[in-house]
């Protein structure tokens, strides 16, 4: 067997067991709350993970890209929902080839992205579902207002080729509640106008330990979850022994007493923050800083470690967030029990299309 020490760095450790507990963690807090699990693919990419999700029991998976979805069907998914408004003919091309292989769902905001697909989407015999996305805190996307989602549902079962889906929301970290709310008044506007609402999804790392809260959410989109990262040990969702993704690393320089130089920068970790110090945690050195990131050279302030790498040590970091880090790599290794069991690509890598 090979140990992960022994491989090229830098490059991305997928610990199995970790995985495999955060997916099965996942699963059994969606049934305990009595709701349906769609995770999202974003954070993977992989569609060995999305198989095994399904098998542990989603209904379906999350795409947050075209390119995603194309990936994904071409690996015998047959159940997503993209969450990212298509506009353009050309995409709207493509989701149309999907949609005539595989049951696929998109949402929409906006009269323009609604009117775009009911202008592709003609055939009243093989509907295209589309969600209203609804804004509840998170200030990127979404309708406004219950009654703004309420004209763009009516918008939507107008057009002879679309099916009205529901409602989506992400909600901001921490404001379940009050996303929870959002969609209750949303529910009680579209019941008093005598409007179905065949279902309401939501999602979100963070809370998903509050699962049981989501009012009348139908449907939990987690993503990160898989992997778990240091910004979701920082808000309390994951302890660092959850995190199944590290970033493996060669010190190649120590200038100083105070510092290392390793192999790994922003083209290796991402350069989020996330409102946190520091680009990442060295799980070999916690005490240690990666406080700077060039493109190929990571910085790393030792100075208070009461051991101090060389060079040629190998270190794992775990990122400040995994999503990005996932989109860097062509391949991934996964390991168990610190032993190599198999590389493999990163299937829907680059896919932002």
């Amino acid at each position: 067997m090979t140990h992960y020490s022994e491989l090229e760095t830098p490059c991305v450790l997928i610990d199995l067991d970790k995985a495999e507990a955060n997916l099965a963690h996942a699963q059994e807090l969606a049934n305990a709350a009595g709701i349906a699990l769609r995770p999202h693919i974003k954070t993977h990419k992989l569609p060995y993970f999305a198989k095994r999700q399904v098998e542990l029991g989603a209904v379906g998976i999350t795409v947050q890209k075209l390119g995603e979805a194309e990936v994904m069907a071409d690996a015998g998914l047959t159940d997503l929902l993209l969450t990212y408004n298509i506009i353009g003919s050309a995409k709207r091309a493509r989701l149309k080839a999907l949609h005539d292989r595989v049951t696929i769902r998109v949402v929409a905001d906006s009269a323009e992205c609604v009117d775009g697909l009911a202008e592709t989407f003609t055939d009243a015999a093989h509907k295209l579902g589309v969600f209203v996305e609804c804004d509840t805190g998170m200030g990127r996307c979404g309708v406004q207002s219950a009654a703004d989602a309420l004209a763009l549902a009516r918008r939507i079962s107008a057009a002879p080729g679309l099916a009205f889906a529901g409602l989506m929301t992400y909600p901001a970290a921490g404001k379940h509640r009050e996303s929870a709310q959002w969609m209750a008044e949303a529910k009680a506007l579209f019941d008093a106008q005598g409007v179905e609402l065949p279902a309401i999804t939501t999602g979100g790392t963070p809370d998903m330990a509050h699962m049981n809260e989501a009012g009348v959410a139908t449907e939990y989109r987690p993503g990160t979850y898989i992997y778990m990262d240091r910004s979701q040990v920082a808000a309390g969702a994951a302890t660092f022994d959850d995190c199944a993704l590290t970033v493996l690393a060669t010190v190649v320089s120590r200038p100083t007493d105070g510092r290392a130089i390793i192999d790994a920068g922003s083209k290796t970790l991402t350069s989020d923050l996330l409102g946190l110090q520091g680009h990442g945690y060295v799980v070999e050195y916690p005490d240690s800083k990666i406080v700077g990131l060039s493109e190929e050279h990571g910085t790393v302030d030792v100075s208070a470690c009461a051991t101090k790498p060389k060079i040629g040590d190998v270190i794992r970091i775990i990122p400040n967030h995994c999503c990005p880090v996932t989109n860097l790599f062509d391949r991934v290794n996964f390991i168990r029990n610190g032993d190599l069991v198999e590389t493999v690509p990163v299937a829907a890598r680059g896919r932002v299309d």
